[in-house]
Order: C-alpha cells, then structure tokens, then sequence
C-alpha cells in the first residue's frame, strides 16, 4: 500500500457578504456536488466525512449532525473537527494513511451573515478568569500582537497597508473574490482605525461560503482525473493564554512548517516553494506568516512586499487569489478556500490568475484570535 495521498476534488461557492438565497446546506450541497464531479466519483464511492466547524459560530450544538444530508454521508462514516481547516485534512490525511479508506470528504461551510455579534462569539473563547474580566477583545489582542511584531522587526506599518493593497487589488482577477477593490496605501492607512495600530481596510471582512475536498490514495488518485500531491502537512495548536505567548512570532507557523518541509523534503523552502496561499485574516499575518514558513528571513517580509516581490509577477507570489482579504474570511472554511486555491494553481487552472511557476506550493493556515493554532500544507504536482 502506498503512503501517497492527494486532493482529487475540490468544490467551493462563491464567498459573498451575504447570502439570503441560500442556506448553509445548500451551500454545502452544491460545494460536495461540485467536489464529487471534479473528482469523477459518486458521494456513494467516499468511505468517510469530515466536517469541519464550530458549535459557537454555528449557533447550534452538534452541528455535524446537520452536515450528512447534503453530504451524501447519511449512515456513514462522519466525524467533526472543531478546529482548523488543515486540521481536517490531516485528519483525511490519516485516515487513508492508516488504510481506513481510499477517498475522504472534508467538508467547512460558514454563514457568518446569521451572526449578530462576531466579537461576542470570539470573547467566549478567552480564558473566563484571567482574560475575560478585564474585557479582552479579539480586534484589540491582534493590534497588540501587530504592534509587537513591528516593533521587533522594525516593519514599516506602509507595508501592511501594501498587503491590502495587493491582495485586494489581485482579486479583482478572481471571479470568486467578494471583496476586490483598486486602493492607494493612503487609503488603507487613513481608513478608520479599530484599534491602535490596526485600521479597518487592514481586517479581513467576513463571508458567507461553503468548501469541499475529496482527498484520495494513491490508487484512487490514479483514477482521477487531476490528482495534486499532498508532499507534506503540519499542524500545531500552541499556547492559547494571552500571558504565555510569544507576541511578535507565529510559533504554531514555524513548528507547522517544520512538520510540512520534513515530510515533504524540503530544505531550503524560501527557494524550493514557488507560490503561497497563506492566512491573511488581519493584513499583518501574511508578513508574520512568511516569516515563520521561512520564506522570508526575519524582518524581510515586509521589504519583500514594498518591492514587488510577492505580487504575481514577484520571485514569491503571495495569495494570487486575493486571500482573505479579498476574496472574504470565512472562519474554519478559510483554510479549505486557500488549499482550494492552491489547487487550481498547481493544476493550471486559475484562469487570469494563473501563475508562471506553480508546481510547488505552500498553504499556511491560522484559527484565529485568541488561539495559536495553525497548519501547513505543501503541495505539489
């Protein structure tokens, strides 16, 4: 048995701000409809489901008990992750690894548009003794861990605005993309400010969006039609206490990394990794991110941004699609809608945004505040 595995299906609906037509089981029927097309099978040839979501953005417990349906999983095999997106393709991952099954669906959906107050749902995740009673709130903890990080990398706030720029600017080619628009770094910089260094345009703003990959063996990726490789994959869930983190570094992104490159082989990734989808829910991440993924050396991300070097046309092209920023945050679904996006890259078919170089590319997940949890996906062709 080989231990190769690969995504051989992928299906999304479009991000939008809001979805009135559709509900999330729609969405997510249309996402596996479309996953099980690409990848030549019946939802009756998968040997198991996993659903990755979140009781609390939900608002209803157990919620894979409304996921089967539209699944095709009725009487199957079907667990949640309550968790990361890429934590539910490792899980996929093992299962065929471990020879439990040959195809596995991931499924991630979010209706972000029935959720009154985000910042509410997210405070129930701070620790309820320490953290809570002094009113930490998730905007504010990503400022402070933004003004760190540019303090101990002596990044220029120009840059983050730039990765606005760019991101938003790159979905205008992406016909899946919510949120693109054509801005100056003057805009970003005098948009109104959410907290201290952190500006609005800087915030990824939230979607509504279902995603489904079917991830196969070998034997079954041979039988799809366009099969990309799995090399490596990492996750790490590190400190979620506010007084036990390191502010100015993505730690869970180097230690996912390094599990990544290992696995895949990869040595020198700043010059083996061609392209990158890589978690931009607050514009300063995606530099943090780079930093840690090695793909830029500390303090350079920002530099390698101001110069070009990470649009489409760079040495290192950084969320082609748009990202987050520009295609919109879909919570746990934003991990799955970047691999997705990796995907249609490494196999050629990312139409006006199709990349020169995209044989090897690298997915850098992150679950949002207050967790340090994320993932890394090395994929390639």
């Amino acid at each position: 048995m080989s231990d190769r595995v690969a995504v051989v299906g992928v299906g999304v609906t479009p991000p939008r701000r809001l979805s009135p037509d559709a509900s999330y089981r729609e969405m997510t029927f249309d996402a596996a409809s479309r996953a099980y097309a690409d990848a030549g099978v019946l939802h009756t040839d998968v040997d198991s489901f996993i659903s990755v979501c979140e009781d609390f953005h939900e608002g209803t417990s157990i919620t894979d008990e409304y996921t089967p349906d539209q699944l095709g999983a009725v009487l199957r095999p079907v667990q949640t992750i309550a968790g990361d997106g890429i934590q539910g393709l490792a899980t996929a991952f093992m299962l065929i690894r471990s020879g439990i099954a040959d195809l596995v669906a991931v499924e991630a959906h979010c209706k972000t548009s029935n959720i009154l107050r985000h910042h509410e749902v997210l405070d129930l995740a701070f620790d309820p003794t320490f953290e809570r009673p002094v009113g930490a709130v998730a905007h504010a903890v990503a400022a402070m861990e933004m003004r760190r990080f540019l303090h101990d990398t002596k990044t220029p706030e120009e840059a983050v605005a730039q990765v606005v720029v760019k991101n938003r600017g790159q979905a205008l080619a992406n016909p899946l993309a919510a949120f693109a628009a054509r801005l100056t770094p003057g805009a970003v910089l005098t948009s109104p400010p959410v907290a201290e260094p952190l500006r609005e345009l800087e915030v990824s703003p939230y979607a509504d969006g279902a995603a489904v990959l079917v991830l196969g063996s070998e034997d079954a990726a041979r039988r799809a039609p366009k099969p990309v490789w799995i090399r490596g994959i990492g996750w790490i869930s590190d400190s979620p206490w506010l007084a036990s983190r390191d502010w100015g570094r993505a730690a869970y992104a180097k230690l996912a990394a390094e599990m990544a490159y290992a696995m895949a082989g990869v040595g020198a990734p700043a010059s083996e990794i061609e392209f990158a989808e890589i978690d931009d829910t607050y514009a300063y991440k995606e530099l943090q991110h780079l930093e840690a993924a090695g793909l830029a050396p500390e303090g350079g991300a920002g530099r390698m941004t101001l110069e070009g070097k990470t649009g489409p046309r760079g040495a290192l092209p950084v969320n082609a699609s748009g990202g987050s920023l520009g295609m919109g945050y879909c919570y746990d679904a934003t991990a799955l809608y970047r691999t997705a996006e990796a995907v249609r890259q490494i196999r050629g078919e990312a139409g006006r945004l199709q990349l020169e170089r995209a044989a090897t590319g690298l997915v850098i997940s992150w679950r949002g505040i207050p967790t340090q949890t994320g993932g890394a996906l090395v994929l390639g062709a």
